[in-house]
């Protein structure tokens, strides 16, 4: 049994997921963060388990060549760049293993080697950064949240960003203190700045800026809008207002307070628009990568049909439009939506379409009405694919199915049930798009063989289809999803049917409604799961 605060001599042989150092002493895993594998060390436990422990490196006997000094003053403290003290070389080998050991664990694979498409650069390339706001000693100043706490670390410099974004950081403070803007405390839930959000388009340089408040607005704005001009590329001031206690940085109003309310850049030789919301990956260059070969994986002819699932602002889908006949992005963020299709107009892209839906439901309803893409193409969060999406693909059976993935562990998972499916791995590409950080991006080709004899084309319009599961964009599970989130009730479809004809919209005739005209054998919406409702349907437009 190992024993807390005792030094021990080991050698370190492995790393984690997150890129920890490993070292086995009697018997025990020992996690140990800052290390670098083959060196041997005197280590301080720190931490003990039944099955586990945590260590920190006190003197480095044999140091690894792969290990490198410092170039980040807080790193240690920041925890952000997992990989500051090992080269890049080393940094994407244990990348790369860290996906064949999911893809072969957890996946049923059986991959010698993963390829991983190194990046360019590894300073300077995060175009997004979302700085919270503390105070102390009187001093309001920002920089990013210690590992593990919500203790914000100070710094005047972070090197996988831009010059540009920290110099908006710097001005934004000095704005706060000569003002003395009230700094948001988030124990007693009081003071008005939360984070300051800037993003950058990599080819436009143009630079938005949203505050985070929680409030309705800020003082003095003239004075901080005129000292941002002085950035290269400021385009646009947005405030996003955000009262609500929890870990959410954007809240669901957004007032532009300068300029357009958006930025523009240029990715596979489209121009898109951004939003604060939009998502859109933080590393250029290797998004222009990663996506290239996603498209060249999916092998799209003029004849074939795309459907893109978690589509974004679009980036994806219309990157495809001009190799294939038609392209549909299903994405669940209405706001994401509206710049898709308006992406599409400012490209001049005519066989692309969207709509606002959960990637679940909408696959299970295109299945449905008999739709059956040649190439689906999924791009979805951290937690990977959920079950309705599985299954709609499988019985869908597209000639090519190319799946992006941010997390090698849920892409493995969600392989493993594919492959029940009758699906089978073709190719897997790692791709870094974030140096110095633990996150690792996979694009993997999968296929079901020989296409199904009895899979048809069918010629359709979404104007066509009837879209009543989809009213004005939004799903039933999309309501009750943000009823759950922004006031902890649940609610039924019956239940946003009664509300929805309070309001004069129309429910469709599929939905759970009463098995009687007489309304007094249906259970009628309690007055607080009705007001949640409504507030759901302001916020998705709707009313």
């Amino acid at each position: 049994m190992l024993i807390k605060n005792q030094i021990y001599e080991t050698v370190i042989t492995d790393y984690t997921t997150e890129g920890q150092g490993v070292a086995h002493i009697e018997g025990c895993a020992v996690f140990v963060p800052n290390a670098v594998a083959g060196e041997r060390v005197n280590l301080r436990i720190t931490l003990v388990r039944k099955t586990w422990a945590a260590g920190k490196i006190t003197e480095i006997l044999e140091k690894s060549p792969h290990r490198v000094n410092r170039a980040c003053p807080v790193a240690k403290l920041c925890g952000g760049c997992t990989f500051w003290h090992m080269d890049y070389a080393e940094e994407c080998r244990l990348k790369a293993e860290r996906v064949k050991n999911c893809l072969n664990c957890i996946g049923g694979e059986n991959l010698e080697e993963v390829p991983i498409l190194a990046a360019p650069a590894c300073e300077g390339y995060r175009n997004k950064a979302q700085y919270p706001v503390a105070r102390k000693n009187g001093k309001a100043y920002a920089g990013f949240f210690k590992e593990g706490t919500h203790e914000v670390v100070q710094m005047d410099r972070c090197r996988i960003l831009p010059e540009e974004t920290d110099r908006v950081k710097s001005i934004v403070i000095d704005y706060v203190n000569k003002h003395n803007v009230p700094v948001y405390d988030e124990s007693t839930h009081r003071g008005l700045l939360r984070h300051i959000y800037v993003r950058r388009g990599a080819v436009s340089g143009q630079i938005l800026v949203c505050l985070v408040v929680n409030g309705d607005g800020l003082p003095k704005l003239p004075a901080l809008i005129e000292a941002l001009k002085t950035v290269p590329g400021f385009t646009t001031l947005v405030l996003s207002v955000n009262t609500k206690k929890g870990n959410a940085v954007l809240g669901d109003k957004f007032v532009t307070l300068y300029g357009p309310g958006y930025i523009e850049d240029t990715l596979c030789g489209l121009n898109f628009r951004l939003s604060a919301r939009s998502f859109y990956q933080v590393n250029h260059a290797q998004a222009q990568r990663l996506y290239e070969t996603a498209i060249a994986m999916a092998g799209i002819t003029k004849d074939d049909l795309v459907l893109d699932l978690y589509c974004g602002v679009g980036t994806i889908t219309l990157a495809m439009a001009s190799a294939a006949g038609r392209v549909i992005g299903v994405e669940v963020v209405p706001q994401a939506i509206e710049d898709a299709k308006d992406n599409a107009r400012r490209n001049g892209i005519e066989n692309a379409e969207f709509f606002c839906a959960d990637a679940g439901a909408a696959a299970l309803d295109l299945e449905q009405k008999g739709i059956r893409p040649d190439i689906i193409t999924v791009d979805p969060p951290r937690k990977g694919l959920n079950g309705d999406a599985i299954e709609a693909i499988a019985r869908m059976s597209p000639k090519r199915l190319v799946y992006v993935s941010c997390d090698p562990a849920t892409l493995a998972r969600d392989v493993a049930l594919l492959k029940e499916r009758g699906f089978r791995v073709e190719k897997v590409t790692a791709a870094d798009l974030f140096p110095r950080c633990s996150h690792i991006e996979t694009v993997v080709l999968l296929s079901k063989g020989e296409v199904d004899s009895k899979k048809i084309r069918v010629e359709f319009s979404l104007e066509d289809m009837d879209m009543s599961e989809f009213q004005d964009g939004t799903t039933y599970p999309q309501i009750k999803a943000y009823v759950l989130e922004h006031s902890g009730l649940k609610v039924s479809s019956l239940y946003i049917s009664q509300v929805k004809r309070k309001c004069g919209l129309d429910v469709g005739k599929n939905y759970n409604l009463p098995k009687s005209e007489d309304a007094r054998q249906a259970p009628t919406c309690p007055p607080g799961k009705e007001n949640a409702i409504r507030e759901a349907l302001q916020y998705f437009g709707m009313i």
